[in-house]
């Protein structure tokens, strides 16, 4: 299959208010639910399409609490490069799986295992969280 560049460019947008961020939001989502066939046919997947949608659904799920126009703008931008990225073959079957497929949820720790680690990392804030 040739690589085709620009199939998926888009010109770079900035929503003028929340109503338009939700619409191009939703329609992110559906281009990449209905990629996901597509997704497993090129990168030979050993899962379902099926599977694949229930894994776009998850990554879409964890961003649903964001309300900043700025972080969803961020996160848009991303989403678009990466299904661009996805869809012209410019990632190892690896990529897909392991950050595509894959949860990257820690596992859950008791007080004492923190404890016992020396740190508490659910209590410390990353510097650029913007929560101040």
């Amino acid at each position: 299959m040739t690589t085709i560049p620009s199939r998926l460019a888009q010109v770079t947008r900035i929503s003028s208010n929340p109503s338009e961020a939700r619409t191009r939001v939703i329609d992110l989502y559906r281009a990449w639910v209905r990629a996901a066939p597509e997704i497993v046919e090129l990168y030979a997947l050993p899962v379902t399409p099926a599977y694949v949608r229930h894994c776009i659904r998850q990554k879409f799920e964890a961003n649903r609490h964001v309300t900043d126009q700025r972080a969803i703008e961020i996160l848009l931008l991303k989403g678009r490069q990466e299904l661009q990225e996805t869809l012209n073959i410019w990632k190892q079957p690896d990529h897909v799986m392991g950050i595509l497929l894959q949860p990257n949820e820690r596992p859950q720790r008791s007080f004492l295992q923190k404890f016992y680690e020396g740190r508490d990392e659910d209590s410390v804030r990353p510097a650029a969280s913007g929560v101040v």
